[in-house]
């Protein structure tokens, strides 16, 4: 049977997107080997370095993956839109700054699981509000308190969080017509 021009376009472009894929992978190990022949020692020191940041991030995106394996499992797009969409209200921002406080771990580690809740219907305002309320950190209060006062800290933690709702509200504003479908990027292998 003769392929279809349809079918050679297919695999050819199957073709590209696996080395594009690894093009940052394979130019890093290059980089390294090329500098390993140079300068041995300090390679491998920053091979080490490298690996520890490495490890560091395998819990944060391990746990954040859960996170995501349990939201495609028991939340459906309606009960996100319902939570922290465009009419969620006061309950989408308590629940949103309240996630954003006690989230851990990199803020990058959490780009995904922002990702798949907005296509699956989570308002540009409620995930603004929960970006903007990473800055509270529940376990540094107790040292921040010993190092500027508990009156400091207290007016700050409030700016923060009002200013993460307001923040959150202009970009909801800005961005009011703007949505990714979910058919949009699932195609991209992101």
């Amino acid at each position: 049977m003769i392929p279809m021009k349809e079918d050679i376009t297919q695999s050819s472009t199957r073709r590209i997107r696996v080395p594009r894929m690894l093009l940052f992978p394979a130019s890093v190990l290059v980089l390294y080997g090329i500098l390993y022949a140079i300068y041995p020692d300090k390679t491998s020191m920053a091979l080490k370095s490298s690996g520890n940041i490495f490890l560091s991030m395998l819990i944060p995106l391990a746990l954040v993956f859960a996170l995501m394996l349990i939201l495609n499992l028991f939340l459906k797009p309606a009960q996100i839109a319902r939570f922290l969409g465009k009419g969620a209200g006061i309950k989408g921002i308590i629940l949103s700054a309240t996630a954003g406080i006690i989230s851990m771990g990199p803020i990058y580690a959490w780009y995904p699981l922002l990702k798949q809740l907005r296509q699956k219907g989570a308002g540009n305002s409620m995930m603004a509000i929960f970006l903007g309320n990473r800055a509270v950190k529940p376990f540094l209060l107790p040292i921040m308190i010993s190092y500027f006062g508990w009156i400091y800290v207290l007016i700050l933690t409030v700016f923060t969080v009002t200013g993460s709702i307001i923040v959150g509200y202009c970009v909801g504003a800005l961005l009011r017509n703007e949505t990714i479908s979910p058919s949009k990027h699932s195609s991209d292998g992101e």
